[in-house]
């Protein structure tokens, strides 16, 4: 189902490789409609079909109009991304903390999910108004709640910098050394790049080490949140139906964005829809997706079949037990643990589909085949200069991979550090460490830049600190630390708990623990993290103590990482010359965290023989699903309103929509990802992918590979038939022509 590509041989680029002007934060302006927005109208082109990949914005300009006209849409590509200006369509994608959004109006209201502003909704939460679970409405902008560490980045500018990262890398360096070197380099280009006033500037890597790229956004602090629905519109279903479909969730939520104490006033914004979507319509997907594996050799694909999903899956599966055992008995701990345990359950179960995915759709086998066809490939090729040293990187991912697994239970398990009697302390002893250094040699993450973050998190983490939630977590930790294999102990837990004990000893020392530290006291813990390592020391806090003796054996882990990631630098671009020259076609890059477009088209899919699923859900379908308790639980007013769609039938269904599917390619770090039509106007939010989609961050399989997108008309009707919010209404459709 692969639209034909032009035909490629060449190395691809990081986003927008031509340097682009800086630009200072868009000032007021007239609304963006669809014709100054886009120029002109995005068409449908008869016959269209959508393909694999997501895309880079330089890619998309790169394969010109003809190409993105053969996706479904006729856009003048000058109105995507102008450098010259720094404005366009693109300019709208945002990244939110782990999500993507997008403005609706030109007051600075964004739209993104429910479940991307949970951290805010538990922020403002007491037992005795639980936002989370019953939702929020500002009927005003003066009952808007602020968040006080919510931060939305608007990119304002490309930059490609492989030739500033290349030239920093010496000469026959080591993988040590090179990755110090190419670290070193991002820190210096960050830092230059954030002189800018209010900005924030990100760096990423493309396959592998191939280009480099620098983002330039401008940072906004002044997030307040408008509207969030109950939780049991905004995760409707739950767990049961989470990466699944037929879907009827609502997950959606509105927030502002302030500038100088006054609504931001962005250059571009996209026109909602009031028409909504119909099957086969066009429709493009614009986002931040976090990390993909398609560029993995077979050998890297089978650590995390074999291992990692396996151990995330349990991992998070025990936590989730541990959580909810707690919160059945506690007001306090259930509002403490809302946000964790909901993002447990969706790792835990995205594991389980990862796994199903990879057996379902034979992923590692047909690596192995698409590796065998690029060696093959090599060796018909010897003359290549850009080639040639493809057969050896392969071998050398193979034995990076060996490396890996002789130490790999333990290295998983000091990754996954759960409890805050852990985590704090850890954070403490690694930014003392790290902040003793100048502020260029400073790991990323404790520079100066990201202080105020981490402060901000320590605050709010708070509020998510449960005694007796966290107690059980580090219990179950220390457990699995014990039944480590000899040659992969962690000295600092045998030294504090012993190589193994009793529930009730285990129990009993945990408990002593934490009643004779200073670290829960919040005022107490925001001064330790102001401290030295000398000073941290001096307080013999056990927990300290505790945190100070893992962060040494962590800090030894991420040389070795470190070590393993310069082999990567070094060898995977010279296999991914050889895949992109094999494939004879440009292939987007493996997701990043950084801006992505992809498209596709409105439509169902089969998931199994004999089986097949429209494209859309109705109201209809979730009061057939409603059963008065969770998780499919409409609130009252939802099933009351139901009689009265008013104008936001779709004459399709016959009823109020809620949900789609389209063909987007798409990964974690999409959801709220704005999904548009052939006109630029916003029909839908994306929230998830379905069952059987869940493994193509590994294998792009175009029959069941589909997106789950709450339909805007499900929010304008809530908005104005339950919620009875007028003037919200009319500012989302302000804009529509």
């Amino acid at each position: 189902m692969q639209s034909p590509l032009p035909r490629s041989t060449r190395p691809l680029r990081a986003p927008c490789a031509t340097p682009a002007t800086p630009a200072t934060p868009a000032t007021p302006a007239t609304p963006a409609t669809p014709a100054t927005l886009l120029c002109c109208a995005l068409l449908l082109a008869s016959g269209a079909q959508a393909n694999e990949g997501k895309w880079t914005p330089q890619q998309v300009l790169e394969q010109g109009p003809a190409w993105v006209k053969s996706q479904g849409f006729a856009l003048p590509l000058g109105s995507l991304w102008d450098p010259k200006t720094s404005r366009g369509l693109l300019s709208n994608a945002v990244q939110l903390p782990g999500c993507s959004g997008s403005f609706v109006s030109k007051d600075g209201l964004l739209i993104t999910n429910h479940h991307c502003v949970l951290s805010i909704l538990q922020e403002h939460s007491t037992a005795q108004q639980n936002l989370a679970k019953d939702g929020y409405l500002a009927r005003t902008q003066a009952e808007e709640k602020k968040s006080a560490s919510y931060r939305i980045l608007v990119p304002k500018a490309f930059r490609d910098v492989t030739a500033e990262v290349q030239a920093a890398v010496p000469t026959g360096a080591g993988d040590l050394a090179r990755f110090q070197a190419v670290e070193a380099a991002q820190k210096r280009l960050v830092a230059a790049c954030e002189q800018q006033p209010e900005t924030r500037c990100t760096f990423a890597q493309f396959d592998g080490g191939l280009t480099f790229a620098i983002t330039e956004f401008t940072e906004f602090s002044d997030v307040r949140l408008v509207y969030a629905p109950p939780e049991s519109v905004g995760d409707f279903g739950g767990e049961i139906d989470n990466w699944s479909w037929p879907r009827h969730t609502g997950d959606f939520s509105l927030v502002r964005v302030y500038q100088g104490g006054k609504p931001f006033q962005p250059h571009d914004f996209f026109p909602v829809s009031t028409e909504g979507v119909k099957p086969y319509d066009a429709v493009a997907l614009l986002g931040y997706p976090g990390l993909s594996f398609r560029s993995y050799v077979a050998a890297e694909m089978a650590e995390r079949q074999g291992r990692f999903f396996p151990r995330v899956r349990d991992f998070a599966a025990e936590a989730i037990q541990i959580i909810e055992d707690e919160a059945k008995h506690s007001k306090e701990a259930e509002l403490a643990t809302s946000d964790e345990v909901r993002g447990l359950l969706n790792t835990r179960k995205n594991a389980e589909g990862q796994l199903a995915g990879l057996a379902r759709g034979h992923i590692l086998e047909k690596q192995k085949a698409a590796d065998a066809r690029v060696q093959a490939w090599v060796a018909a090729h010897p003359a290549d200069s850009g080639t040639k040293d493809a057969s050896e990187a392969a071998a050398g991912l193979e034995k990076v991979v060996g490396e890996r697994l002789a130490t790999w239970e333990r290295d998983f398990l000091l990754d996954r550090v759960l409890p805050k009697a852990l985590s704090w302390p850890l954070t403490l002893a690694r930014k003392a460490h790290e902040t003793a250094k100048p502020d260029l040699e400073r790991e990323p993450g404790y520079q100066a830049r990201d202080l105020p973050r981490l402060t901000e998190r320590f605050e709010r983490d708070q509020k998510r600190y449960h005694p007796a939630v966290d107690q059980r977590l580090l219990r179950a930790w220390v457990r699995r630390a014990q039944a480590l294999p000899s040659q992969q102990r962690i000295a600092a837990v045998d030294a504090a708990f012993g190589q193994s004990a009793t529930p009730e000893e285990l129990a009993g020392k945990i408990s002593a623990l934490y009643g004779s530290s200073k670290l829960f006291d919040l005022p107490t813990r925001k001064a330790m993290f102001a401290e030295t390592t000398a000073q941290l020391e001096a307080r013999k806090d056990p927990l300290l103590a505790l945190g100070l003796a893992l962060d040494s054996e962590r800090r030894a882990l991420k040389e070795k990482r470190d070590a393993w990631s310069g082999a990567v630098l070094r060898l995977r671009p010279s296999l991914r010359r050889a895949v992109l020259a094999e494939a004879g076609h440009p292939v987007a890059p493996d997701a990043n965290s950084t801006l992505r477009v992809t498209f596709g088209r409105v439509q169902g899919y089969s998931p199994r023989d004999g089986v097949g699923y429209g494209p859309q859900t109705s109201l209809k379908g979730a009061l057939e699903k409603h059963t008065g308790a969770a998780p499919f639980n409409l609130p009252e007013k939802i099933q009351k309103a139901a009689g009265t769609p008013g104008r936001w039938v779709d004459t399709g269904l016959g009823d109020v929509p809620i949900d789609f599917l389209a063909d987007c390619d798409t990964t974690g770090g999409n959801s709220g990802s704005p999904v548009i039509d052939a006109q630029g106007r916003l029909v839908g939010v994306n929230f998830d992918r379905v069952w059987e989609n869940v493994a193509n961050d590994f294998g792009y399989n175009p029959d069941v590979a589909r997106n789950v997108s709450a339909d805007v008309r499900y929010l304008l009707w809530i908005l104005e038939e339950v919620e009875h919010a007028p003037a919200l209404v009319a500012e989302l459709t302000a804009a529509v022509k």
